[in-house]
């Protein structure tokens, strides 16, 4: 009879070996990005996110083997109209983008001319473009003008793994200040935007922004900007239009919360040997794989995580109060699942917690006024006059 995970294996001699291991031996590394840097500061509690990432698992295809798949990602005409409003506002050696980021971010600089530079990135690689972006950026700060770095790469180290960033482009002003400029394709009415779509892009600038940071500290006269560029199309047009965002609440919440992230190597070395999170496993392999690692479910992982709904499942089966949300947890203390806040709500809970002793009351007067309004007689509606019209 087998037994899973298998009872003899081969124990890999290095991280990368045993990273490769998690994640099968036919499935390549799926590369850390922004927005999964900006969803695991959101939940830096995670380990099974935390791990997955890390290892470069890929989440989708571990979600449908589970059963539990997540529809994530935009529509193919979201990234068609996206693409094309990108290379619409990139048109003409980047004149539009960088005569935006004159106009909101820098206007006392001298403005840009059509011998703005635009350098060349392409690499072999994502470590060979990191490079060729850290000597752009060098060369930039030596020229003294304006120079557009498009889709630049970055890299950053999160909980021991590298990660690489490409966001959309980065300016470099003639003082040496580097801007982070978003791009995005839902429209900017009024000069305003949705509060949900630029928080979700505040976010994300502020991990390119740390990866920034992290080259700049090698570069003298280098600066980077707290105040990246958010730029959309115009009411109901294709035309550019641009806002300033200040991102240092965001980067601060980033920072601490990667910052907090347990190691890959601490939590690969926590599971048992020859676990595998491999896709062509079973549903129950892969089960038994996804439970050895703690998860910390919020209903905010529906919207950044693809196994937000197994995680979901589980927590429901666990009658874990974290399903209701973290605020919910947060306010009931030491109750961890709903049935002992239930039990609490009856009195059964124990005295002593203030917790417990709260929910008691409160359910109390909930009874009281349900059977106050149960005994009020109810009035009757008085009839409307008719329209004398």
């Amino acid at each position: 009879m087998s037994s899973y995970p298998p009872s003899s294996p081969t124990r890999p001699t290095t991280l990368r070996q045993r990273l490769a291991g998690l994640r099968g031996p036919a499935v390549q590394p799926r590369p850390l990005d922004a927005r999964a840097l900006a969803a695991l500061a959101a939940n830096p509690g995670c380990g099974r996110r935390a791990l997955l990432d890390g290892a470069g698992v890929d989440k989708n295809a571990l979600a449908t083997a589970l059963g539990s798949p997540a529809a994530f990602g935009q529509s193919q005409f979201a990234i068609v109209r996206g693409n094309s409003f990108e290379a619409k506002v990139k048109g003409d050696g980047g004149a539009e983008l960088l005569r935006l980021v004159h106009g909101h971010l820098d206007p006392a600089a001298e403005p840009p001319g059509a011998g703005a530079r635009v350098p060349d990135l392409m690499a072999a690689g994502p470590e060979g473009r990191a490079a060729r972006t850290a000597l752009a950026l060098r060369e930039a700060i030596a020229a003294k003008d304006w120079t557009l770095l498009d889709h630049p790469m970055l890299a950053l180290e999160v909980a021991g793994s590298p990660a690489y960033l490409e966001p959309d482009a980065v300016v470099v002003h003639p003082g040496g200040r580097w801007t982070v400029v978003e791009i995005k394709s839902f429209p900017m009415i009024d000069a305003a935007a949705d509060a949900a779509k630029v928080g979700a892009a505040a976010r994300q600038a502020a991990v390119y922004v740390l990866a920034l940071e992290r080259t700049a500290e090698k570069l003298a006269g280098a600066e980077v900007g707290h105040t990246v560029l958010l730029v959309c199309p115009k009411d109901f047009s294709n035309l550019p239009t641009a806002a300033p965002v200040d991102i240092r609440r965001e980067r601060a919440v980033t920072r601490r919360q990667l910052e907090r992230l347990t190691r890959v190597e601490e939590l690969a070395a926590s599971l048992p040997e020859g676990l595998t999170f491999d896709p062509e496993r079973t549903a129950e392999e892969l089960a038994e794989a996804v439970s050895a690692v703690d998860a910390a479910y919020a209903p905010e992982c529906l919207a950044a995580c693809e196994l937000a709904f197994h995680c979901r499942e589980r927590a429901r089966a666990a009658d874990e109060v974290t399903a209701l949300g973290r605020s919910v947890r947060g306010e009931l203390g030491a109750l961890t699942t709903v049935e002992e806040a239930l039990a609490a709500a009856s009195g059964a809970g124990c005295s002593e917690d203030p917790t417990a002793a709260a929910l008691h009351r409160a359910a109390r007067l909930r009874a009281e006024a349900l059977e106050l309004a149960a005994a009020r007689p109810l009035r009757p509606v008085p009839e409307s006059p008719e329209c004398p019209c």
